[in-house]
Order: structure tokens, then C-alpha cells, then sequence
């Protein structure tokens, strides 16, 4: 089993979410931006291999998005916007994106899509995928495709919230997660009814990865603002 990452660029949390859940059930791993900031910073911490990009999308608009990834990357870009004339789909093309599909649209095309563009991406590339099955820091490793974690080659069974945050975190090494940022990524909700539940997830996880969780190695706190992997270093 191969893991491939996508970047879901997309302010309408209902969209954006139906867009994961799909590709999800397809086999890929998916992150979730709502807008142009976030966005950007997820790019700069993380390699992904397809990005899915709404042009109308609040504090850094699409079109400049989309401009900056070609300024580094040659990844593919799908654009998803309710623009529909002709002079938006070229420019957008001509910035960069690799396909442009308007709203309203139907999750079949679109999951078609992606697949054409990844399978133009890796073979172009000659792209293998399989390292990136495997999150790793010191002794730790998170098997993407198997939803196993280990601790010096020990399996430790983990619940799917403590997994999704885990992986949330292993695969940012050197961010720093707010509470927000976290509930949005792991409860898929923007609203914090209740921040011990994050706390409590935290402190569970870590009794079944740390050592000593009084004094944790790889889930670090960082007062007043959230939480991150250890002192970022792989």
C-alpha cells in the first residue's frame, strides 16, 4: 500500500471536508487549509504530492498561492473555484495549475482527476512513494499504511484520535500546533467546545509513548500557545 499526501485548499469547511472524506476512502492521506496563510504554511513544512486549490479563499488569495508553490515546487495543482470564465481558467493555467474544474462539480470527475494528475506526476518524476509510508523521529516510526506505531520496533496500539494526532504531529516536525489548529486538523471542526479534550488525548497518548509522560520526549508543550514533536528534530 502506497501513501500519498494532498493539501486541500478550500475556505467552505463543509466542502472541504466532503472533499477529504472522499479521498480518504481512496487511499490518500489529506490535510486540510481554509486559507491562504495556513496554506502556505502547511507547504512550507510538509511535502505533499497533489494540492487542491480554491482561488477565493480569504487572507492570501489562490491565484498568489498558486503562484508561490510554482516558485518552489512542480507539484501538481487542481484548481476548484466558482470562477467560470474563460480569462479566470487561463490565467489560472498560465500561473501554473495543471487542471481547472469549476463548482458545481461531481466527486467522481474530480477523484478522476487526481488520479490523472498523480499518475503524470510520479511517472514524470519517477516518483517511488513507499518511504513515504513511514513517519519517523528517534525511535519512534508511524506506519502510514498499516496505522501502526512503534517504539524501538514495539507496536503500541493507539485509538484513532490518538493516532490522527500523533501523525498530525510527525508530520510537522518542527510546528508548533495551537489547540485551534488541532481540533480543526483532528475533530474537523473549527469550534473548541471544550479544550480538556484535547488535554485529556494528549496525556493519554503520551502514558503510551513516553517513558516518563512527567517529562515527555516527543509530545512537547509549549506554554500558552499548543503543543510539538519534541524539539524538532528528526
Amino acid at each position: 500500500m502506497t501513501t500519498i499526501g494532498i493539501l486541500i485548499i478550500e475556505d467552505d469547511q463543509e466542502i472541504n471536508h466532503l472533499i477529504a472524506r472522499y479521498l480518504q476512502k481512496e487511499g490518500y492521506v489529506t490535510h486540510s487549509a481554509y486559507d491562504g496563510e495556513d496554506a502556505l504554511s502547511w507547504l512550507a513544512e510538509q511535502s505533499f504530492q497533489l494540492v487542491i486549490l480554491d482561488l477565493m479563499i480569504p487572507r492570501i488569495e489562490g491565484y498568489e498561492v498558486l503562484r508561490r508553490i510554482r516558485e518552489k515546487d512542480n507539484i501538481p495543482v487542481l484548481i476548484l473555484s466558482a470562477k467560470s470564465e474563460e480569462i479566470d481558467k487561463m490565467l489560472g493555467l498560465d500561473l501554473g495549475a495543471d487542471d481547472y474544474i469549476t463548482k458545481p462539480f461531481s466527486m467522481g470527475e474530480l477523484i478522476a482527476r487526481v488520479r490523472a494528475q498523480l499518475r503524470r506526476y510520479l511517472i514524470l518524476n519517477n516518483a517511488s512513494i513507499d518511504t513515504l509510508q513511514i513517519l519517523k523521529y528517534k525511535d519512534l516510526e508511524l506506519d502510514l499504511g498499516t496505522c501502526e506505531v512503534r517504539i524501538g520496533g514495539k507496536v503500541k496500539p493507539l485509538t484513532a484520535k490518538e493516532f490522527e494526532l500523533l501523525k498530525l504531529f510527525m508530520s510537522s516536525p518542527t510546528r508548533v500546533f495551537t489547540k485551534s489548529h488541532i481540533f480543526k486538523a483532528v475533530w474537523k471542526d473549527d469550534f473548541i467546545s471544550d479544550e480538556n479534550t484535547i488535554m485529556v488525548h494528549i496525556r493519554r497518548l503520551r502514558t503510551k509513548i513516553e517513558e516518563d509522560p512527567s517529562n515527555p520526549q516527543y509530545i512537547q508543550t509549549v506554554w500558552g500557545i499548543g503543543y510539538k514533536l519534541g524539539d524538532g528534530q528528526r
